[in-house]
């Protein structure tokens, strides 16, 4: 077994769409970024990519390339599933904390978590997924969502 942990950040703008675990979320802001900004499969990946002793996510999809302009972060999912596979491994277990104060998260929870099953092709429960409000720190007048993950690989059957 393997462990990695990542994390991410985003602050929500007015003009973009919200999407979390690959999802698309109705809200009236979505997350900034190069990329669809998807700050819950971003922390993924690098949690992924660390277990496996890989670049994390930054190096492998730089936001300076043009060519991840706009681009769904599912696309940085399946090529660090890929990744992984190269190398033998797969995904075992994911434990995922969003750390937002808004929206609610509690209406799109089993649909997050069986989107992330059916990505990772591991059953859900092996999905964790919790929302957590800043309970009054900075974090909640910033508007940002903030993502934690936690990874366990394992190696492949042959």
């Amino acid at each position: 077994m393997r462990v990695g942990l990542g994390f991410d950040s985003h602050r929500l703008v007015s003009g973009r769409r919200l999407v979390l675990c690959g999802v698309e979320i109705p809200h009236e802001k979505g997350l900034a970024g190069h990329s669809d900004a998807d700050v819950a499969l971003h922390a993924l990946c690098d949690a992924i990519l660390g277990a496996a002793g890989l670049p994390d996510l930054g190096t492998l999809f730089p936001d300076t390339d043009p060519r991840f302009r706009g681009a769904e972060s599912t696309l940085f999912l399946r090529e660090t599933l890929r990744l992984i596979k190269e190398k033998g491994l797969s995904v075992h277990q994911v434990d995922l904390v969003l750390v937002l104060s808004e929206p609610k998260i509690a209406p799109y929870r089993e649909r997050l978590r069986e989107n992330l099953s059916r990505l990772l092709e591991i059953p859900p429960d092996r999905v964790g997924l919790k929302a957590k409000t800043p309970e009054g720190l900075p974090l909640s007048a910033e508007e940002v969502i903030v993502a934690w993950a936690v990874a366990v690989l394992r190696e492949s059957p042959s």
